[in-house]
């Protein structure tokens, strides 16, 4: 057949294809293969002021029990209604108020959680419970049974940050609710910390969560400790101040296969150098203040404040006062998938 025998309306033959499944690559490649990522995450701000009200006000409405786990999700206006925070991950912020339970249940997805207020509050994950404080870090691996309590005074509230959407994406999502509350406690308080957290490794050190980090809870008062130490030996990084990851004990990599986290920690005074990277991050701002500006346009920030940051975009942080951030992403799975890429602006 010669050029000239093909066909000369593309459409007709387009409306061919259609009614096969079939489509031309030619016309959509660009789209599938872009010469850079096109984030369609908008950076956005829930301020905690705004915030904490009406998850208060939610908490005059229902129990925890009746709703299961009572959140008001940071729905990204760039995926309204589909509960993401970003392109990957879904997070939200959680209540929990004295003497009640939010039931034991479990599910593919993994969760991990950053406590904002808590005076008494406690989090049970496959028969171990630990209390939680304003700063830890907590995650409930996929596939664990968890529940959440409060024998304490005034509301516990924190950010939760699953990695929801990934698992849908790849459509293989498992739940399974328990008949009671509360799971049976079956392991002495802070016992994953005491195998596997204290510097030291079982000498057969298998995780029991799977490729999750054996140690479920890190604290806030350690964490921040370690930051802060780092400065009076070391130069803050241009790029992230200082900065420590959640890291799993027995091989040093991220926290979660899916969700990495980490803490940062910048001086009064101290502006980062341009970054961007591929990972899909949201930040919680623990301590002080901060600006970021992303794109042109400035954020600021103060405690428990939120923010949703693209990927594949220039940001640039000042802080006006001590400031310290609680970071997530989905770096761990884009290292995984052998995705992952950083770009490093001039750091003068």
């Amino acid at each position: 057949m010669t050029t000239a025998e093909f066909p000369k309306d593309r459409q007709a033959f387009y409306d061919k294809l259609t009614p096969g499944s079939l489509a031309p690559l030619w016309e959509r490649l660009k789209g599938l293969v872009p010469p850079e990522p096109r984030n369609k995450t908008r950076p956005y701000v829930w301020p905690y002021t705004e915030v904490r009200p009406l998850l208060l006000e939610a908490g005059d409405l229902l129990t925890a029990e009746e709703a299961e786990r009572r959140v008001l999700v940071f729905e990204n206006p760039a995926f309204e209604g589909t509960s993401r925070i970003n392109s990957t991950l879904y997070a939200g912020m959680q209540l929990i108020l004295p003497g009640e339970t939010a039931p034991a249940h479990k599910h593919a997805a993994g969760a991990l959680r950053f406590v904002l207020e808590s005076n008494g509050g406690y989090t049970t994950v496959d028969g171990e419970r630990s209390e939680m404080h304003r700063g830890d870090v907590v995650i409930t691996p996929g596939g664990t049974f968890h529940d959440h309590g409060h024998d304490g005074e005034g509301p516990v509230i924190w950010v939760d940050a699953l990695d929801v959407p990934l698992v849908n994406f790849f459509e293989c999502g498992f739940s399974e609710e328990l008949p009671d509350a509360q799971q049976e406690i079956t392991k002495k308080n802070g016992h994953s910390t005491a195998e596997f957290g204290s510097g030291m490794l079982p000498m057969d050190p298998i995780s029991p969560f799977g490729a999750n980090s054996p140690v479920f809870a890190y604290p806030y008062d350690r964490a921040r400790n370690a930051l802060f130490a780092l400065k009076e030996s070391v130069r803050p990084d241009p790029y992230f101040g200082y900065a420590l990851r959640y890291a799993n004990p027995l091989d040093g990599g991220w926290v979660m296969p899916m969700i990495a986290a980490w803490l940062a920690y910048l001086p009064e005074g101290f502006s980062t150098a341009p970054y961007r990277a591929t990972d899909n991050q949201a930040m919680v701002v623990s301590e002080g203040h901060v600006s970021i500006e992303i794109n042109g346009e400035t954020f600021d920030l103060g405690p428990n404040d939120v923010i949703a940051l693209p990927g594949w975009t220039w940001r640039t942080m000042r802080a006006s006062d001590d400031a310290v951030m609680f970071f997530f992403s989905d770096r761990s799975a884009q290292e995984k998938l052998g995705l992952w890429k950083e770009e490093r602006g001039n750091a003068g």
